[in-house]
């Protein structure tokens, strides 16, 4: 990954950067770009809008300095007065009308900017959703769930928020401002430098804001997505928690850390509530300074009253985005740091890519090797060290040893989850890094231990999207591993829902079906991790013998702790403390009285 991307991509939620990035709204933009047509037209929208907001204060002054100027100077009395009115009813009507009219077209541009900035988040939430799971597995050991979800949502959301409400109102107010200045500056000059006096104050007032916002807005965000997480992992780890009468510990966790969240919340309003009078007492000074400046200068001739009346018109105008600028700069604050966060995640490089024109086979044969393999999850703490063996094609070898004695390790270098530190993992006498991964990955199947099961019906999670698997070929998979038990039990088969994470199954179900999946799928080299370690005797005994079927012509790897089913496998390798220590078949290992007959003892002492 290149400097750029290293500083761009921080995996914490702290953001520094500035508070405007030109660079990332270009980027922002870029999603923009397919619907660049609606786009213009909604902004050419907003300057129609501008225009006819501005015009309405012109018609005033004609109002005033035409049929009520030359009713005062008539001096008819009621006469003059009622002549007046209705010239003043006309041009009354036809500002209700330009006002209608102006409401319409803001409604019509809100209309469009608001598909666009859908259309565009749309498209970068896939983007940044097919990233995500791009990634190898350091990515999410390192990036909680709660944050990944916060990128996806949250902060795409923010952008959103940008394109409908940012941008539309920053352009809005620019124009806006440049019409009243240049407007200004043709009526009077003179009392238009006069309207400005207030600027520079209200420059400094602006910009000293804008820092502390910053940081206060930031630090909403850390803790927001702090806040995410926590949800986040006591959602999933609810049994845990009521298992060992933990709630009141994990709810006093979540206060603490929803009490920062409200803090940093608080300290953006501490800021708005000093911001908003600062710039309401210098709106009145600047109106004031008007009013004094142009009653002198309607005694002198300079400035008609409807002149006047024009201008303080304008200056309500003038201010009312800078006191709106507390919404503009929060929803600012939010895009330019969740765009830094996104963007970040994009520039990312997955860990793991496949090569160009990498090796995929149609059908892999099932060698499997490792040469002088060292890895560890973390720098300088090796799990595994210079492991080397050899699997020849439909061999049935057993991995066996300790927790963490690095089994479950061996089988996700395999599948090339992660990359080895040294040595090669090499599958059909081709290093793993040069394979293709979707090929890799479907010619080598695992069954985790911990089976993970998808919202939805039985047959979508045998399934994982292969339509090339019919009906026939799925229920012959639960018959093999005996988890057509499992769907008798079940009121609708293989249309039966298996709710959230398989929750409406026992862990012995779940672990039939995932033997089911693993299966139905065909591949030439299937993993075992504890595959049988949660299920009844009598369902491990119709598992082993439907495995020994299956494993004809199969190579498959065992990770077991209970000893009894790997007693048939043709090599025994024994893992203790991160290095293969011995190998061979069961009497062989046994005989050897090492650790693999220490470890049996253990379990058969009974």
């Amino acid at each position: 990954m290149s400097k750029k991307a290293e500083t761009f991509c921080p995996d914490s939620d702290v953001v520094t950067g500035k508070a405007f990035d030109a660079r990332l709204v270009r980027r922002m933009l870029a999603y923009v770009r397919p619907y660049r047509g609606l786009f213009a037209a909604s902004i050419a929208m907003v300057t129609v809008v501008v225009f006819l907001e501005l015009l309405q204060g012109e018609l005033v002054k004609r109002i005033i300095d035409g049929p009520l100027k030359a009713a005062v100077a008539s001096g008819d009395g009621i006469t003059g007065w009622e002549q007046a009115a209705g010239t003043v009813a006309t041009w009354a009507g036809l500002i209700a009308i330009l006002v209608v009219f102006t409401a319409g077209l803001r409604v019509m541009q809100v209309m469009w900017i608001n598909r666009v900035a859908q259309r565009a988040m749309r498209d970068l939430r896939v983007q940044v959703f097919r990233h995500v799971q791009k990634q190898a597995l350091r990515f999410f050991d390192r990036n909680p769930v709660g944050r990944l979800v916060t990128r996806v949502v949250n902060d795409v959301e923010a952008l959103s928020d940008l394109l409908t409400s940012g941008l539309d109102a920053i352009f809005h107010d620019i124009f806006m401002l440049a019409g009243i200045v240049t407007w200004l500056m043709i009526v009077n000059w003179r009392l238009a430098l006069v309207s400005f006096v207030v600027v520079p104050p209200l420059m400094i007032v602006t910009q000293v804001f804008r820092g502390a916002s910053r940081r206060a807005f930031r630090r909403v965000r850390e803790k927001l997505a702090t806040v995410n997480s926590t949800i986040q992992e006591t959602v999933q780890g609810v049994r845990v928690i009521q298992s060992f009468v933990q709630e009141a510990k994990a709810q006093r966790r979540f206060e603490s850390r929803n009490r920062e969240l409200a803090d940093a919340h608080l300290s953006t309003v501490a800021n708005f509530a000093l911001f908003f009078p600062l710039v309401e007492l210098l709106s009145t000074i600047g109106k004031a300074t008007v009013i004094w400046w142009g009653a002198r200068s309607i005694g002198g001739g300079d400035i008609s009253f409807g002149e006047l009346t024009q201008f303080v018109f304008y200056l309500e105008l003038f201010f009312r985005p800078i006191r709106d600028i507390s919404e503009k700069f929060n929803i600012l604050q939010g895009s330019m740091a969740s765009a830094e966060r996104l963007f970040g995640l994009l520039d990312r490089e997955p860990d793991l890519a496949s090569p160009a024109d990498g090796y995929a086979p149609e059908r892999l044969v099932g060698e499997v090797e490792l040469r002088g393999v060292t890895f560890g999850y973390a720098p300088d703490r090796p799990v595994l060290e210079d492991i080397a063996f050899h699997v020849k094609p439909g061999e049935t070898v057993a991995l066996v040893g300790a927790t963490g004695a690095g089994k479950t390790t061996v089988a996700g270098l395999i599948t090339r989850l992660y990359d080895v530190d040294q040595g090669q993992v090499l599958v059909d006498g081709v290093d793993v890094r040069e394979h293709e991964l979707t090929s890799l990955r479907r010619g080598v199947t695992v069954v985790p231990q911990d089976v993970f099961l998808f919202a939805g019906t039985v047959e979508e999670n045998l399934r994982m999207g292969d339509d090339s698997l019919t009906h026939e070929q799925i229920e012959a998979a639960c018959a093999a591993v005996g988890a057509d038990r499992v769907l008798r039990k079940l009121p609708n088969g293989l249309a039966s829902d298996v709710g959230e994470r398989g929750g409406r199954l026992s862990v012995g179900e779940r672990q039939l079906l995932a033997l089911a999946r693993a299966l139905a799928q065909d591949p030439a080299v299937l993993v075992l991790d504890e595959a049988t370690s949660s299920v009844d005797s009598e369902t491990e005994h119709l598992i082993q013998s439907a495995l020994e079927r299956l494993q004809e012509g199969r190579t498959t790897l065992v990770i077991a702790h209970r000893l009894s089913t790997i007693r048939k496998a043709d090599r025994i390798l024994v893992f203790h403390h991160g290095e293969l220590r011995e190998q061979g078949d069961h009497k062989t290992l046994v005989a050897a009285d090492g650790i693999y007959a220490t470890l049996h003892r253990l379990q058969f002492a009974a």
